[in-house]
């Protein structure tokens, strides 16, 4: 009965993910201190979600108050912008306007702009946003500046016009933020719903539908439950086709072109890749169209 109710849940909010903040602390973390408060805040995360679904609100409490004393969400949005300076590999969004500049191109010439949504948005002064041909709609759970607005990507009103709807949308190290395989499975079927290929008012040209995905590498490369394979069965099943991948040793990027058809296959939680030091990085998709 137990099993039941837990496949028949609503999809949880990425607010729910996301414990009590407190105030920021001083940026200035070295690469290997960031990197270790990044790897802190998600373990604690991940924990908490099992305690809250378990019940536990003893352990949500120790959790949370752990978490507190890790730094919360604006520490953790500190070690992000750090790990996005230049010094540090610098602005996922670089790789994306590279890698959709032909279509930039062909509105060179006149003032229209694609819609891009980005969830997660951290920085108002990225590659992306700095595009004049770009119109960047920017949305995160605990906006740190004016300009990105606050707001839960699993709360957002669906779409009623296309008007309201993005012809790209990018998901950079975002998905491997939300603690659970379903609700990440929940996340990328939702995007469909957000996407259009309707061009820019006023203009007849060809407008494909594009996501933007960045996942830390090991996600990927050493997870039990998840391959390069696996990733590209589950998105194709709802409806992507893989554009352009490109891989360093802390990050895979990819750029997924949507055909309009979304028919999502089940994928469950499976062993793929055994292994003592393996990371347990899932993606669960339920059947059936979104």
């Amino acid at each position: 009965m137990a099993t039941k109710k837990s496949e028949n849940r609503r999809p949880a909010l990425l607010s729910r993910t996301r414990p009590p903040t407190v105030q920021k602390k001083n940026a200035a973390l070295s690469a290997k201190a960031t990197r270790t408060l990044i790897r802190s805040h998600h373990t604690l995360l991940k924990q908490r979600a099992q305690a809250l679904k378990s019940g536990d609100q003893d352990l949500v409490r120790k959790l949370e108050a752990d978490i507190r004393a890790n730094g919360g969400l604006k520490s953790y949005q500190i070690a992000s912008k750090l790990g996005q300076s230049l010094d540090r590999g610098g602005d996922s969004s670089r790789v994306l306007v590279n890698w959709i500049s032909p279509s930039l191109n062909v509105l060179r010439s006149t003032s229209l702009k694609l819609r891009v949504l980005e969830i997660g948005a951290l920085s108002t002064k990225n590659a992306c946003s700095q595009h004049k041909h770009l119109d960047v709609t920017r949305i995160d759970l605990d906006s740190q500046e004016p300009g990105i607005l606050k707001q839960d990507f699993m709360e957002r009103p669906l779409p009623l016009s296309n008007d309201e709807r993005f012809h790209i949308i990018s998901l950079s190290l975002v998905l491997n933020y939300v603690p659970d395989p379903v609700d990440r499975g929940e996340m990328l079927k939702r995007c469909v719903t957000f996407l259009t290929k309707e061009p820019p008012q006023g203009s007849s040209i060809t407008i494909v539908p594009r996501l933007f995905l960045v996942l830390p590498a090991p996600c990927v490369t050493n997870s039990r439950y998840l391959t390069q394979q696996r990733l590209h069965d589950i998105l194709t099943s709802i409806g992507f086709s893989l554009a352009e991948d490109k891989q360093t040793t802390k990050l895979i990027y990819q750029l997924w072109e949507y055909d309009g058809i979304c028919q999502p296959k089940q994928f469950k939680k499976e062993l793929l890749n055994p292994g003592k030091t393996r990371n347990n990085f899932a993606i669960v998709i339920k059947s059936g169209s979104q």
